[in-house]
């Protein structure tokens, strides 16, 4: 099997995060560690995130929430290569809740990312809509999967230990 990174957004994944509950239940996925989660920088994240694949024996899996979902399209935009990635509640930059500190992520390219996809989409996400998701998929070559109504994805949803991604990313590497 392929090693999985998790790759949270800005903020970082807290403890009821279901990113977080994963590494907990799967000791051998391992987290990107920016060194600010709070002051996102896109050469510095896709710099350490290019540096996390590098060290992978074979290509990763790369599961992405949020922000975190950007730096993988800037990473695959720069030649970037994955096994695979599960993309999260994709924020859109031009929503008004999009984090300031994160502008710099605003221009992400909009071409296929050259590696198996899946982005998971909630039909009432404040950081971006589900319109949104699906012009992102369409741009990234990304297989749309709609989830409902589960805001963005993250601890507030309420998820624990989000079973149902679990199969999503199962799905991906099948």
């Amino acid at each position: 099997m392929a090693p999985v990174l998790i790759l949270p957004g800005y903020g970082g994944s807290g403890p009821e995060h279901w990113q977080t509950r994963w590494e907990a239940r799967h000791p051998e996925y391992q987290r990107v560690q920016m060194q600010d989660w709070n002051e996102p920088a896109v050469d510095v994240w896709v710099k350490v995130l290019t540096d996390a694949v590098t060290a992978s024996s074979v290509p990763p899996l790369i599961v992405a929430h949020s922000l975190g979902c950007l730096v993988v399209s800037h990473f695959a935009g720069r030649g970037g290569i994955a096994r695979a990635a599960l993309l999260v509640a994709v924020p859109d930059p031009s929503a008004p809740q999009f984090p300031r500190e994160a502008r710099g992520f605003s221009d992400f390219p909009r071409a296929p990312l050259g590696f198996p996809s899946r982005i998971v989409a909630s039909r009432n996400d404040p950081y971006g809509s589900f319109e949104f998701s699906a012009r992102c998929a369409r741009a990234w070559g990304s297989e749309l999967i709609d989830v409902g109504a589960l805001g963005h994805i993250n601890a507030e949803s309420g998820l624990g230990d989000w079973p149902e991604g679990e199969r999503l990313l199962a799905g991906l590497l099948g």
